[in-house]
């Protein structure tokens, strides 16, 4: 069974109908929108409506991967959600998703690796198909991280957007395949990129409110270097992997944090400008949902072709990172 080819059978993603645009942000904090197209090439992002939560986001990703796949939900037998920004801490939003889907055959748990989550999770089923535990996973990245965004802080609200992206994995016969996967962490950084409030550390309470500890919060300037330098090694670990040459490489999807940090990582890996995906012009970031939206829009609009090699590769809190090799 370790032998068997597990690849992506079928992709879907969904952005709320809400855009933000840098101009309205300009009416919000004391920023413009050449200072952030300068700093993070943001120009717009989606939001989500008060009454939509991530598994409203996952859900709705999920139903346009079963029906690409061809699949039904009841064919499901494992579904992972990859986000940092859950509907409540328990149940876990995979189970939420698997309510509203009807995939009743399906055991469910949710992963945070933040924005490399969805690489984790993807990592985590390729696995447990490979040996024979399941059949067809959900794997979804999903986050609403408009709901953590501290909207007085003009060096952090203009990064977050809204979205969900979702792959189904099975065993393949036409060639597709995950090659190969590279996953890393380092919690030493952790305090660099974190959201100090609600948890046991800090529960909520009229102080942490008031101290806006319910809010992500970060070092922008040490994370830029940390990120570069991370996806620059897992890529090679995972290209290594793979005994491929960037050469081989159709297209590198490159978690959508900022167009800064996507140039430099391409730079330093010899990527031409031609073979990088960027969505962060129009989506932000995303966190775990980056990878999986990027890669259905990639795919939906014919950038990606079918035989294509691609590389995907991430940075996130924690510190966490990762790189995977896929033959679509």
């Amino acid at each position: 069974m370790t032998d068997a080819k597990v690849g992506i059978i079928g992709l879907g993603s969904y952005l709320p109908e809400k855009i933000l645009s840098n101009a309205d942000l300009e009416k919000m904090v004391d920023t413009t929108d050449q200072w952030i197209v300068e700093r993070t090439g943001i120009r717009t992002r989606h939001i989500a409506r008060n009454d939509q939560a991530t598994s409203d986001l996952a859900l709705e990703a999920s139903r346009r991967a079963l029906a690409d796949s061809g699949l039904i939900a009841t064919a499901l037998d494992l579904i992972i959600v990859a986000t940092v920004t859950p509907d409540m801490f328990f149940p876990s939003t995979s189970c939420i998703v698997q309510e509203k889907l009807g995939a009743f055959e399906a055991a469910c748990f949710d992963l945070n690796a933040a924005c490399t989550g969805w690489l984790y999770a993807l990592d985590v089923a390729w696995q447990c198909i490979r040996i024979g535990r399941y059949r067809n996973a959900l794997v979804v990245g999903a986050e609403k991280l408009t709901a953590i965004t501290d909207w007085q802080d003009r060096n952090t609200c203009v990064l977050f957007g809204d979205g969900a992206g979702a792959a189904i994995l099975g065993r393949t016969t036409d060639g597709s395949e995950i090659i190969s996967s590279y996953l890393g962490a380092d919690g030493r950084w952790g305090k660099l990129l974190y959201l100090p409030g609600g948890g046991s550390r800090a529960p909520a309470s009229h102080e942490t409110v008031d101290q806006r500890l319910h809010y992500l919060k970060m070092e922008g300037k040490e994370v830029f270097k940390q990120a570069v330098t991370a996806m620059v090694r897992s890529a090679e670990a995972a290209l290594e992997r793979a005994r491929m040459s960037v050469d081989e490489i159709a297209c590198v999807i490159p978690h959508q944090a900022n167009l800064r940090i996507m140039s430099a990582v391409a730079k330093k890996l010899g990527i031409p400008s031609e073979k990088l995906c960027i969505t962060v012009d129009h989506c932000g970031n995303l966190s775990a949902a980056s990878i999986p939206v990027a890669l259905d829009e990639a795919v939906k609009q014919g950038t990606i072709a079918k035989g294509d090699t691609v590389l995907l590769v991430a940075f996130g809190g924690g510190f966490t990172w990762g790189a995977m090799v896929v033959r679509i």
